[in-house]
C-alpha cells in the first residue's frame, strides 16, 4: 500500500516521503496514530500544501528530543532489590523497573523507551543503559542496581552533580488489587 509519512519513522522514511508499507502495518499502526496517510491525488495535493508546516513540527520535535537527551544524559538511577550473598536477584530489573526509577527521581521515561538488548537484568552491578527517545536521538543513563541493605540510603553520587537517584524495591511477587 502506498502511504505518505507524516512523520519520521526509523527505517522507513521521512517526513513526506512516498512509501510502499503492508496494508496491515498502514490501516493498524500508521493511519491510527496520524503517522502516515493513503498516498492518493488528493492527499498528495493536500500534502503539498501541508508539507511546510510538517517540516517545522518534525524540526520543534527533534529540538524537544535533544533537549531532553541533554537532561537525561549522565543521570544515575539506583534500585535496591532482595539479592543473595552471589549478586545474583531475587528477581529481575526490567524496562519498566527502570523507568519507574528514573521517573520517581524526576526524569520522565517511559518503559518503551529503555533499551535493553540481551535482557532483563539479573545481577547487582553497574550498567549502561540506553535511553531511546527518537530514531534519531538516543542517551545513556548509569543504573546502579544494589542489594538491599547494601547501600545506607540507596543513593550513590555520580561523577557530576546533576543527577537525581531513585530507589525502590522489585516486588517478589505481583500484588494483588
Amino acid at each position: 500500500m502506498e502511504v505518505i509519512l507524516l512523520e519520521k519513522m526509523g527505517k522507513i522514511g521521512d517526513v513526506g516521503d512516498h512509501v510502499t508499507v503492508k496494508a496491515g502495518y498502514a490501516r493498524n499502526f500508521l493511519f491510527p496514530f496520524s503517522k502516515a496517510i493513503r498516498a492518493t491525488k488528493a492527499n498528495i495535493a493536500e500534502f503539498e500544501v501541508r508539507r511546510e508546516e510538517l517540516m517545522k513540527a518534525a524540526a520543534e520535535k527533534m529540538k524537544g528530543e535533544e533537549k531532553r537527551a541533554a537532561q537525561l544524559a549522565g543521570i544515575l538511577v539506583t534500585i535496591e532489590v532482595n539479592a543473595s550473598d552471589e549478586g545474583k536477584l531475587y528477581g529481575s530489573v526490567g524496562t519498566r523497573e527502570i523507568a519507574d526509577a528514573a521517573t520517581a527521581g524526576g526524569f520522565e521515561i517511559d518503559k518503551s523507551e529503555v533499551d535493553l538488548p540481551e535482557g532483563a537484568l539479573q545481577n547487582v552491578g553497574q550498567y549502561d543503559v540506553t535511553i531511546i527517545l527518537s530514531p534519531e536521538v538516543s542517551t545513556e543513563i548509569k543504573l546502579a542496581i544494589v542489594a538491599t541493605g547494601s547501600s545506607p540510603n540507596g543513593i550513590i553520587e555520580a561523577e557530576d552533580d546533576s543527577t537525581v537517584v531513585a530507589s525502590e524495591d522489585v516486588p517478589d511477587s505481583p500484588e494483588a488489587d
